[in-house]
């Protein structure tokens, strides 16, 4: 996917709510006008994917326990010059959780949200304060997998029921606004890839 089919899934893409709707519109202005928003040479703000992996009965998803953040998380991470960001979100499930089955249920937007992430110590080197602009993407993974943790960002993969997903974040906000959001659309979602 190139930057033009991006911006097209963008534009089509349907928001679940205000949040999204104006996270949409900033995201689609954040392209048009930063050549450099895939990169984090951009150091305000730059393009990520993140997955919402659940299981093949969707009663459960699959989250890591991210170093930086020190709470459970979905996975995810930077498009690092790469514009087809649903390949992005595969690749990091695999990196960070160590599943081999896993497949996209829809290759379409599933959420979107702008991130703040706060300045932190990564890999001996400070990063300044900075956004996300994300792409979520619907993933389904086999129960089964064995799952390894990426020691450099997380320190822990498992499966959780849906509503327990919520309770083990310590991230306040994205309990409310992401994570439960992403349930509820989980629900109502209908169309998987064959």
């Amino acid at each position: 996917m190139d930057v033009i089919q991006l911006q097209a899934a963008l534009k089509r893409y349907q928001p679940w709510n205000e949040q999204e709707a104006m996270d949409r519109d900033e995201i689609l202005r954040q392209i048009e006008r930063c050549p450099d928003i895939f990169t984090r040479e951009n150091r305000n703000a730059h393009m990520t994917a993140s997955s919402w992996i659940v299981n093949p009965e969707r009663s459960k998803v699959l989250m890591v326990y991210h170093n930086i953040y020190d709470s459970w998380s979905w996975t995810g991470g930077h498009a690092d010059g790469e514009t087809d960001l649903a390949a992005v979100a595969l690749r990091e499930a695999r990196e960070e959780t160590g599943i081999c089955h896993v497949r996209l249920l829809s290759d379409e937007i599933f959420s979107l949200e702008i991130l703040t992430v706060d300045g932190h110590e990564k890999r001996g080197k400070y990063v300044s304060s900075h956004l996300h602009l994300n792409l979520t993407y619907l993933l389904e993974a086999e129960e089964g997998d064995e799952l390894h943790r990426k020691d450099d960002e997380n320190s822990g993969v498992a499966w959780f029921p849906l509503d327990e997903a919520i309770k083990a974040s310590s991230e306040p906000w994205f309990r409310a606004r992401i994570y439960n959001k992403l349930n509820q659309k989980l629900s109502g979602f209908q169309n998987p890839i064959r």
